[in-house]
């Protein structure tokens, strides 16, 4: 097989692109009015060829030659920076932008599936991209036109890269806590000083300058997160011709070594250390993005855009995983069939053993399942800004808020287990480095960390999103599930919908019971990762009864495939909710009551 169709699975992008989601109707709005089905297929081919070239051969060199830090330079392998450039002089880095700002204006849709190839090929290498446009993103979004012209074009033409920096040492995901300083200079400009921790992409020479996005407090700001600012500080400063000059004062302390994703730097940054002193003053000069004490809800563009993509992430490494796990089933023999007792006999495919069968039929849902979640919730962020009447991109809002703490959390966690399964299907060959499997198991452990934790993104789904506006995006997710139910209404199509109603009414009153109870918050969100995980469930549900419509009935083996795995889903995981809700339903207080001296 060659290496693109071990990462990815063309046929299954097709389907959920076109048969499901139905990308090529998006050429009809003025937005992507120049594209057709051809330019985005000339884009996925494109992407799948870079990544399959350029990213995949150095994966495993990337892991095992990790960037080091070297007399205070980072240090890595060349050929990062030789596919980063490939990628921006293909002029693929701003997919989704405006052609204004130097993008291809394709629906996020399309940019979400070409991305994929990038994430399964080498998570590591990519990040440096992932970041950079993401950050970019954020700037088109906040930033003043003289910001754009003079950060956002040069990323995206590769010559800069982008960070974003918010957690800190003392501080960790409590942002309320950051105590970085900004201070106001007569010219506009402001100096910052304070530390910043895991940061991703912090510090290399992979380009001419790195543009970090940073939060910190201007003096007098109010307490927590409310006082909250948003700086770009250049890692060297740039005049107002673009032209890049002396270095900000932005120092790296050191870089941290990890489980995976080890061909990203990770790094500890100190800004107004003053080991560097741009125009004879210390302190890191950064400039002001939106207005004062508004930065994290300028911030949550980059993140939200983020959590997504760790989503898409976790999703390409379990998939890649899956089909070497695939592939090695097929070809590797091992043992005979239950009843066959001759050892003269020859011995069964991995892939005839029915315990095999089990493993990779529970991949297949994982991984197709999150990838469809996530080219969903692309799709949302095109109904948002495109569809034409007020209503539809209302809902997509909606959705997409409520949608994303799921599309986040759900495929880190379960296309980890993806990756998990594919090692015990390789057996005791899983666990060398010789095999990708194992490297993709670390890489995507990652995934349940980045961007907020499984257990931050509970709080926030159980805390905020099901609630906000009385529950109005809860309300819009179940009017949406319940009208593909309806849709469901013949044979295997319509015991799978039963099932899935029951589920969401289950959903629906434990949410209700959760927050209807007259006890503390302690209580409410004590089991908030648990709810996650049983919401998250019931969404990868009517995602699989989405693409079980979507096969049309059709008897070819892909569509087979798809069906055998929405059955799988609904017999083997959709069960697991019950024993959940039961909890939930409980307010069960055991973690709350738990004494620390007893753990």
């Amino acid at each position: 097989m060659t290496t693109s169709t071990l990462l990815l699975s063309r046929r299954d992008l097709e389907f959920q692109l076109y048969d499901w989601l139905d990308a090529a109707s998006f050429t009809d709005r003025e937005r992507f009015s120049a594209h057709s089905r051809e330019t985005f297929d000339a884009v996925l081919d494109l992407c799948a060829q870079l990544a399959a070239e350029r990213f995949a051969p150095h994966n495993k060199l990337n892991d095992t030659h990790e960037p080091q830090l070297v007399d205070g330079r980072v240090r890595m392998i060349p050929e990062v920076k030789a596919a980063l450039d490939a990628v921006a002089a293909a002029g693929v880095l701003g997919g989704a932008m405006d052609e204004r700002a130097g993008g291809l204006q394709l629906p996020h849709l399309v940019q979400t599936a070409a991305s994929a190839w990038f994430q399964a090929a080498n998570i590591g290498s990519w990040a440096y991209a992932f970041l950079t446009v993401a950050n970019a993103n954020l700037l088109l979004a906040h930033g003043s036109p003289d910001q754009v012209e003079r950060f956002v074009r040069p990323m995206l033409q590769g010559r800069f890269h982008g960070t974003m920096c918010l957690s800190e040492p003392q501080a960790g995901s409590s942002l309320a806590d950051i105590s970085t300083r900004a201070e106001p200079r007569a010219d506009g400009t402001y100096r910052l000083t304070g530390s910043k921790m895991w940061i991703s992409a912090g510090e290399h020479e992979l380009g001419e300058n790195i543009v970090h996005l940073v939060l910190a407090r201007i003096a007098g700001a109010p307490a927590g997160v409310r006082g909250l600012s948003l700086f770009v500080v250049p890692r060297s400063l740039v005049d107002d011709r673009g032209v890049v000059g002396e270095r900000n004062d932005v120092a790296l302390v050191g870089l941290n070594h990890k489980m995976g994703f080890r061909g990203t730097t990770n790094a500890l940054l100190n800004f107004g250390e003053g080991v560097f002193t741009p125009g004879g003053e210390p302190g890191a000069v950064g400039h002001l993005v939106g207005e004062p004490h508004q930065g994290l809800a300028a911030m949550f563009h980059m993140m939200n855009e983020a959590r997504i993509g760790v989503g898409a992430g976790a999703a390409a490494l379990g998939y890649t995983g899956y089909l070497k796990s695939l592939d090695y089933a097929r070809t590797r023999t091992q043992g005979r069939l239950p009843g066959a007792k001759d050892p003269a006999t020859p011995q069964a495919r991995l892939v005839d053993h029915a315990d095999v069968r089990r493993m990779l039929l529970a991949q297949k849902s994982y991984v197709e399942g999150a990838l469809g979640l996530v080219l969903y919730c692309g799709r949302l962020l095109d109904e948002q800004r495109t569809a034409p009447a007020a209503a539809d991109r209302a809902q997509a809002t909606s959705l997409l808020e409520i949608l994303t703490p799921i599309a986040k959390s759900w495929p880190s966690q379960w296309c980890l287990a993806a990756n998990d399964l594919a090692i015990q299907v390789h057996g005791g060959y899983g666990y060398t480095r010789e095999y990708d499997v194992e490297q993709h198991y670390r890489d995507n452990r990652l995934n349940p960390i980045h961007e907020g934790t499984h257990g931050i993104q509970g709080l926030d789904l159980l805390g905020r999103k099901v609630v906000m506006d009385d529950g109005a995006a809860l309300a819009e997710l179940g009017r949406t599930i319940r009208a593909t139910i309806a849709r469901a209404t013949d044979g295997e199509a319509a015991e799978l919908a039963a099932r899935l109603d029951e589920s969401l009414t289950r959903l629906l009153a434990v949410t209700r019971t959760i927050h209807a109870a007259d006890t503390d918050a302690a209580t409410r969100f004590a089991n908030s990762s648990l709810y996650l995980d049983a919401a998250g469930h019931v969404v990868l549900a009517w995602i699989w009864l989405e693409q079980f419509l979507a096969t049309g009935g059709a008897e070819d083996p892909f569509r087979r495939g798809k069906r055998l795995a929405a059955r799988y889903f609904f017999r083997y995981e959709l069960p697991r909710t019950g024993p959940w809700f039961d909890l939930l339903a409980r307010l069960d207080r055991t973690t709350v009551d738990a004494d620390p001296a007893c753990l």
